[in-house]
C-alpha cells in the first residue's frame, strides 16, 4: 500500500510482492529493485528496522537458478544425445518425429506428464537430510507438458499451478538437491513405473535408430559414447546455467561407469514392450541390420577373405535367421526371439570359420602349411588365404589396438570440469578446492613439459582397416579359399566334414542368464582368439559371442542332434 510509483513497463500501479521482499507489477509480472521497508519492533522498543525477507527455496532463485523436474533433466540429455546422431548423419527426423513421440509416450505412460494424477494416490517424502517432514501427498502433476526437443533451453513449460502446489515440497528438498523432485524420484514406488535413468537414455536412442533402420547397430552407438561423440558421461555440464544441480540430483544424472550392452539393451526391450509400440518396421535384406549385410562389415573389418561372404549367406539361409519375421522386433511378444544384429552377424562368421577352419589348434594349422607351400607354386593367381599368417598380422593389430583402449579407460578422468557440490553450504569449499586442483595441475603441466591431449579421433564406423594397396601382404580381402575347398555334387564344400559343437546341450536355467557356459581353459586357443577379436569389435564379453555361436550350431546340425538324442534314448532303454 506504501509504494505508490507506477510501473515502468506498463505504468500501473498494482504491485505485489515476492517472497524475496521485491516489488512486482500484478499487471506486466515486472519485477523492480525496490525491497520493502519492515517496521520491526520486537526486537528493540522505538527502533525502525528495514530487513528482507528471505525464503529458502526463492534464495536460490536469487542465484539465478529455477524451478526445474528431473523429466526435464532427462529430456534435455536426450536433446543433446539426438543432436550428436544427427551431427553423425542418423536422418533428421530421428530427433522430433520420433524420439519426440517415444519421449511424450512414456511421460504419458509413466504418468509424469500428458494425464491426471489417478485419484487417491499417496506417496510419502522420503527424507535424506539429518532432519525434514514428510509430505502426505505427491504433488498433482501437470495435465499438459509443452514438450519438443527441438526447443532451445530442452525445457518442459508446466502451467503455474503445478508450480505452485510444489512449493512446499521444494522447501523441504531444495536443501537435498536441485531439482524440486529430486528426492520424490528415487522412492520406492517409483521404481514400479520403469523409472528413467542415464542408460535409458540410450536405450530410447537405440529404439529411434531401429524403428528407423538407420545404420548404427547398438555396439556402434555405444562406442560412440566411450570416445566422446555422443553425450552421456557428464552430460550435465550442457545443463543450463540456471538448472542448479546437486545433492541427489548428482545419483540421478552423474554417471561414474561405462555402459554395459546388456542393460542398454534389455531396458530397450522393456521400454518398447512398456509403451506399448506397435511392430517395428521390418528388417528386409536391403537393409544394413540384415545379417547378409553386417556379416559383410565385420569381415572386411577383420581382415577376412572377401569369399567367406558366400559362405555366411548359405548359413543364413540354412537356418532361416534372415526372414523378416525373425529379424523384425516385437515389443512384448514373448514367443519370437530378440535379435541382437551385430552379435548375430559375428556369430555367423564364427560358425563359417569352424566350419572351413575347424578352429581346434590342429586342423587350420595344416591347412595353412598347405597353403604356403601352394603360394609358392602360384605364380600367377590369387593368393591361397593362410590362416597362420592371418592370425600374426590380426595378434599383432589387435593386442596394440587393446593396449591403446586399456590405457585410455585406465586415465579417463570422471571428474567432470564443472565441479559439484553435494549442497549449497559445501558450493564456495568445492568451488575453491577445484580451482586449487586446476592451478596445480597447469603448473605441474608447464614444469613436466607434458604434452596436451590430442584431439579426439574422428567417428568411423571401423575401428580396424585393411587396405589392399598395402605391399607388405597384410590385407587377405582378396585371398582365395581354393586351397581349403573342394567341389562336391557341383558344390564348393569343406575338406574336413569334421565339426565340434561348443555344447551339446543350451542352458535353460533363466537365473543363469546364458545359453552356454564359456571358459577360456575348455576351448581351444583359435576359437578363443576369434571370439576375442570380435568382442572387441562389438565391444562385448566373448561367452555374449559364444551364447550365438551355441544357438546357431543348434540349429544347423538340429536334425543330427535330435537323432543322436533318439539313439541315445534307446541305448538307455
Amino acid at each position: 500500500r506504501d509504494f505508490n510509483e507506477r510501473c515502468a513497463q506498463c505504468s500501473e500501479v498494482n504491485w505485489g510482492l515476492t517472497d524475496g521482499g521485491r516489488f512486482y507489477c500484478r499487471s506486466c509480472h515486472n519485477v523492480t529493485e525496490r525491497t520493502r521497508e519492515v517496521v520491526n519492533t520486537d526486537f528493540i522498543s522505538n527502533t525502525r528496522i528495514q530487513t528482507i525477507s528471505k525464503g529458502l527455496r526463492k534464495q536460490e532463485k536469487t542465484d539465478g537458478g529455477c524451478e526445474w523436474y528431473v523429466c526435464e533433466g532427462f529430456q534435455l540429455v536426450l536433446k543433446k544425445q539426438a543432436e550428436a546422431l544427427e551431427a553423425l548423419g542418423v536422418c533428421p527426423q530421428m530427433k522430433d518425429e520420433i524420439l519426440c513421440n517415444f519421449w511424450r509416450r512414456y511421460l504419458q505412460k509413466s504418468k509424469q506428464a500428458y494425464c491426471n494424477r489417478p485419484a487417491g494416490e499417496t506417496v510419502k517424502a522420503l527424507s535424506v537430510c539429518d532432519s525434514s517432514t514428510d509430505v502426505d501427498s505427491e504433488p498433482e502433476r501437470p495435465s499438459l507438458l509443452h514438450l519438443s526437443l527441438s526447443e532451445s533451453e530442452g525445457d518442459l513449460q508446466t502451467d503455474c499451478s503445478f508450480a505452485s502446489s510444489t512449493s512446499r515440497v521444494s522447501e523441504s528438498t531444495s536443501v537435498c538437491s536441485g531439482s524440486v523432485d529430486g528426492s520424490l524420484y528415487l522412492m520406492k514406488n517409483q521404481r514400479e513405473k520403469l523409472r528413467m535413468t542415464m542408460p535409458m537414455t540410450l536405450s530410447f536412442c537405440y529404439m529411434a535408430l531401429l524403428w528407423l533402420r538407420e545404420p548404427m547397430t547398438l555396439s556402434d552407438l555405444l562406442r560412440f559414447v566411450v570416445e566422446g561423440h555422443i553425450p552421456y558421461l557428464n552430460v550435465f555440464q550442457h545443463f543450463p546455467e540456471k538448472m542448479k544441480l546437486c545433492g541427489l540430483d548428482l545419483k540421478i544424472f552423474c554417471v561414474e561407469s561405462w555402459p554395459v550392452y546388456e542393460e542398454v539393451y534389455n531396458k530397450m526391450l522393456e521400454l518398447a514392450a512398456f509403451l506399448d509400440l506397435p511392430r517395428f518396421p521390418d528388417i528386409t535384406d536391403s537393409c544394413f541390420l540384415h545379417p547378409d549385410m553386417l556379416c559383410m562389415k565385420y569381415l572386411m573389418e577383420a581382415n577376412l577373405p572377401d569369399e567367406l561372404h558366400n559362405w555366411t549367406c548359405r548359413v543364413v539361409k540354412k537356418i532361416c535367421i534372415g526372414e523378416a519375421d525373425f529379424l523384425t522386433l516385437v515389443p512384448g511378444n514373448k514367443s519370437t526371439r530378440n535379435v541382437k544384429y551385430d552379435v548375430l552377424a559375428a556369430a555367423v562368421i564364427v560358425v563359417v570359420l569352424k566350419l572351413l577352419f575347424l578352429l581346434d589348434d590342429h586342423y587350420e594349422w595344416l591347412l595353412s602349411d598347405f597353403a604356403e607351400e601352394s603360394n609358392k607354386n602360384n605364380k600367377e593367381g590369387r593368393p591361397y588365404f593362410e590362416f597362420k599368417k592371418w592370425y600374426k598380422v590380426i595378434k599383432c593389430s589387435l593386442d596394440v589396438e587393446q593396449k591403446k583402449l586399456d590405457e585410455e579407460r585406465a586415465k579417463y578422468l570422471w571428474r567432470c570440469e564443472k565441479p559439484l557440490f553435494y549442497s549449497a553450504k559445501k558450493k564456495s569449499k568445492v568451488l575453491k578446492r577445484r580451482q586449487m586442483v586446476v592451478n596445480l595441475q597447469n603448473q605441474f603441466g608447464k614444469l613436466s613439459g607434458s604434452v596436451q591431449p590430442a584431439e579426439k579421433p574422428k567417428p568411423s564406423s571401423f575401428q580396424l582397416s585393411w587396405s589392399e594397396e598395402n605391399t607388405d601382404g597384410s590385407c587377405f580381402h582378396g585371398h582365395s579359399l581354393k586351397g581349403i575347398l573342394q567341389e562336391k555334387c557341383g558344390l564348393l564344400t569343406a575338406m574336413n566334414p569334421a565339426y565340434w559343437l561348443c555344447t551339446v546341450k543350451l542352458c535353460t536355467e533363466k537365473l543363469c542368464g546364458h545359453l552356454a557356459h564359456y571358459r577360456e581353459v575348455d576351448f581351444p586357443q583359435s576359437y578363443h582368439f576369434v571370439l576375442r577379436l570380435f568382442s572387441f569389435l562389438l565391444r562385448i564379453q566373448p561367452s555374449y559371442i559364444h551364447d550365438e555361436v551355441c544357438v546357431i550350431e543348434h540349429k544347423l546340425f538340429n536334425k543330427k542332434l535330435c537323432k543322436k538324442s533318439k539313439y541315445n534314448t534307446g541305448l538307455r532303454k
